[in-house]
């Protein structure tokens, strides 16, 4: 029986034991699963099998997994999603500064795994659609008439509030790290300016009342903004930390 979804998932990891945890759980879930043990293998196959979204492990042995991701990014636009160990938050921030979509912490559960697939597939098919509106629970965001109503009632909003909460909902379920951020809405010379950016969403939450919650703190790292309506349950409700 051919899978349901057919996607071709491409591993990159040394562990063994990954790909021993991985393959069964992606294969039941209707993806195709590619392995690679090492990054120049990794490249290969990221070249000649064209996956639809990578798994990447940083640790590798013959080449930094930044590396690879910087390599990986001169030739494809796959969505990847970084494997990391929690205690390694320079490495994730760096990775997604450099391409990567999303990341998974070690040790992780399958169930959040599969959502990260879900919205990073998600993400590839619409990247080059921007939608007029973005819904969630409670809240619209219209992007056409640069508009945010809660419950049918339009917020006011300065123009950073209004970008911020824009590009958060556009990327819908992906992190966005502090650097990207502030470099999109404040611009390059302002990517230190962490706690000017706390102070913004912490702003912006106010406006929107229990909407509030839809803005999700990745500690450390960034912002994501909950998973839409239309993609529900793509993204785990975990709770919101504050910023």
């Amino acid at each position: 029986m051919s899978p349901p979804t057919g996607a071709r998932i491409l591993v990159i990891d040394d562990e063994p034991q990954i790909h021993r945890f991985l393959r069964p759980a992606l294969e039941a879930a209707g993806y195709v699963v590619e392995r690679a043990d090492t990054a120049a293998e990794g490249l290969r196959l990221a070249a000649s099998r064209a996956p639809d979204a990578v798994l990447l492990d940083l640790g590798l042995p013959d080449l930094d997994g930044q590396e690879l991701l910087a390599r990986l990014r001169g030739f494809s636009a796959v969505p990847v999603i970084v494997l990391s160990a929690r205690d390694r938050e320079l490495e994730k921030i760096t990775a997604l500064d450099a391409g990567a979509d999303d990341y998974v912490e070690k040790p992780f559960g399958v169930g959040e795994l599969l959502a990260r697939i879900r919205t990073a597939l998600r993400h590839r098919r619409t990247r080059d659609q921007v939608p007029e509106i973005v819904r969630f629970e409670g809240l619209e965001v219209d992007l056409d008439q640069r508009q945010a109503r809660v419950d049918g009632v339009v917020l006011p909003m300065s123009r950073r509030e209004w970008s911020l909460l824009s590009l958060m909902s556009h990327n819908a379920g992906r992190v966005l790290t502090h650097r990207q951020l502030l470099t999109a809405v404040w611009g390059p010379a302002h990517v230190e300016d962490v706690q000017y950016l706390r102070v913004y969403i912490g702003q912006l939450r106010q406006k929107l009342g229990e909407a509030g919650r839809l803005i999700r703190t990745e500690p450390g790292v960034g912002y994501r903004m909950a998973e839409s309506s239309e993609g529900k349950g793509a993204v785990p409700p975990e709770q919101a930390a504050e910023s």
